[in-house]
């Protein structure tokens, strides 16, 4: 299961390793298991905890530009999130778009925001001043590490390198050869705002890994259900439909979705009992539907599909899909491939 906090707490451990620190001492001190962040498990880390966990990288590593260089260094697969919405879209400006809508799957501290002129486009970070002022250190933090991460995110999957015409932040002294370096601008304005701005010709540059294919017939699906379900939508078809909407990137875990429909996981769970369900089931029902989906496509390695629907671990996703089908994945493919053959 995908859980999204935790998996950009597992990239920082690893960039911090990268950086010659301990990853155990860095959990300790942030007052995380260490055992229980790497796992398959329901585990979910605090703000704090999570706070904790960028104060202490920064302290150990040194480097008051942690965030930065951290975003610098992480491409799109290591974030699930991110990286599955960069991979399934077509082009720059798709992929922007959707990471915009997903950004509170990540964080709490800020918004990120998309806008289109006739000569650019523009991505603003906008900060939720209740949040922020809590931590602001780690805001910062946070802050760099994003910016640098949407530029850096995509090399590797286009023919050029993107590089914004304009990039302003609160910035100056002798940080800001490092700022221009990382973020590919020698225009950066020193301004309270955190804007980057693109020339136009980026937006619809096409991504070279792109399959559009899946979510287009997850849209099909969810358009099929808003038409049956017009009249009256349940709490769990409203989830269900957000869930085929966004296969193409995961399943994201309860807390994410009571995020996104602004309810407590406690009061979601709740509701969706009085209507004789539970997340986990809507949850393994796209799962399930998804794995048949890759496994029939015959395209992937089996290992990429359980890494694709959020498995840390092989043997869980082949636990799951025995008892969805009481049979595995590898044996499934097979007869799929012999099924396809005797019928050329």
């Amino acid at each position: 299961m995908h859980d999204y906090q935790k998996r950009l707490a597992l990239n920082l451990l690893a960039y911090a390793v990268q950086k010659n620190l301990s990853a155990s001492q860095l959990c300790s001190l942030s007052g995380i298991h260490l055992n229980e962040l790497s796992q398959e498990s329901n585990f979910s880390l605090t703000t704090q905890q999570l706070n904790n966990l960028w104060l202490n990288a920064t302290k150990l590593s040194q480097d008051p530009l942690f965030g930065l260089h951290f975003g610098e260094s992480m491409q799109a697969a290591a974030l699930g999130v991110v990286g599955e919405l960069v991979r399934y879209s077509r082009t720059i400006g798709e992929a922007l778009t959707h990471a915009a809508a997903f950004t509170q799957l990540i964080t709490d501290l800020f918004a990120m925001t998309v806008t289109r002129t006739d000569q650019s486009f523009i991505i603003q970070f906008i900060p939720d001043t209740n949040r922020w002022g809590k931590s602001p250190f780690v805001f910062r933090q946070m802050m760099d590490f994003f910016m640098a991460f949407t530029i850096h995110e995509v090399d590797g999957l286009l023919l050029k390198k993107i590089q914004p015409t304009m990039v302003s932040l609160p910035v100056d002294g002798p940080d800001l050869l490092q700022y221009e370096r990382v973020l590919r601008c020698h225009a950066i304005q020193n301004d309270a705002n955190y804007v980057m701005e693109f020339d136009r010709r980026y937006w619809d540059e096409p991504i070279l890994t792109a399959d559009y294919e899946l979510q287009s017939v997850w849209l099909r699906k969810v358009i099929e259900l808003d038409e049956s379900n017009s009249a009256k939508k349940s709490l769990s078809a409203r989830i269900t439909n957000f869930l085929m909407a966004n296969a193409y990137i995961g399943v994201p875990s309860l807390d994410a979705i009571a995020s996104n429909l602004n309810v407590s996981s406690r009061s979601l769970q709740r509701k969706l009992q009085e209507e004789g369900v539970t997340y986990q089931q809507l949850a393994d029902s796209i799962r399930k539907s998804l794995a048949l989906h890759y496994l029939q496509a015959g395209q992937y390695p089996v290992k990429e599909v359980s890494y694709i629907l959020g498995y840390n671990e092989l043997s869980a996703f082949n636990r799951a899909f025995r008892r969805w089908t009481g049979t595995t994945p590898v044996s499934y493919q097979k007869g799929q491939s012999a099924h396809h053959a005797e019928a050329t």
